[in-house]
């Protein structure tokens, strides 16, 4: 089950800093470990920014997740209409990039998350969805 799901611009640099902002505040409110808020909140940080690189921007759905009583987490959904990646695969290899960045955006953000999908086609853009559970 979701609750209070919430949809957040990334259009900007500002922006990035917001969904930061906005995924530490959940983190908190859910009694995250130091540790698992430094890991969702960097695995936010590093798909916001993919977002506004390479998919032009677009926006996140953050979600805080109440699966009974000691299941609790949140999803973030970051979309954009977007060039879109031809291979996903080769994307999600560490160090790959075709930016000036160091390749590891998606792959990071993979490891950094309990649940990991990635949508893509060229032309249409890119929707990535990660979870991480307390």
């Amino acid at each position: 089950m979701s609750i209070e799901p919430t949809t957040l611009a990334v259009r900007s640099g500002e922006d990035v800093v917001k969904v930061r902002q906005a995924v530490r505040t959940l983190a908190m409110d859910l009694g995250f470990s130091l540790v698992d808020q430094t890991k969702v909140i960097t695995a936010a940080s590093e798909l916001a920014r993919n977002t506004l690189t390479y998919g032009g921007g677009g926006e996140v759905r953050v979600e805080r997740l109440n699966e009974g009583p000691k299941r609790l987490g949140m999803r973030l959904t970051f979309e954009d209409r977007g060039p879109g990646i031809s291979n996903i695969e080769l994307a999600l290899t560490d160090g790959y990039t075709t930016g000036n960045g160091l390749g590891l955006g998606l792959s990071g953000a993979r490891k950094l998350s309990h649940e990991f999908d990635i949508w893509s086609q060229p032309g249409v853009g890119t929707r990535v969805t990660i979870t991480r559970w307390k």
